[in-house]
């Protein structure tokens, strides 16, 4: 019933995290799993994001349908006071598509 989890996924590590970091001004990281980092690298990897300043980090995003192109993505966190992180709901909205069709995100 239950699939076998796979450890092997693609993630950043505490070097990838680093330089990203430190060379990229980013303010939002999105993935369609469910960490940033490698499964091997999980934890420290993870704390380089959150420690060097304000990025969000948004898992589980389906992106499957979404064609290449500028969009604005907005994420709608629950407010869970105290907590470091929570479900959100995110919108995207398309700037601009590569293709003549786009598919809707959900």
């Amino acid at each position: 019933m239950w699939k076998e989890f796979d450890s092997s996924y693609a993630g950043f590590t505490t070097d990838g995290a680093e330089w990203l970091v430190k060379n990229i001004d980013i303010k939002l990281i999105g993935l369609d799993y469910l960490a940033v980092a490698t499964y091997d690298d999980a934890i420290p990897a993870h704390l380089v994001f959150l420690d060097a300043r304000e990025i969000v980090l948004v898992d589980g995003v389906k992106l499957d349908h979404v064609q290449p192109g500028i969009y604005s993505l907005h994420c709608l966190p629950l407010r869970l006071p105290k907590a470091d992180g929570s479900p959100a709901r995110c919108i995207l909205y398309v700037s601009y598509c590569f293709s003549d069709v786009v598919s809707p995100l959900l």
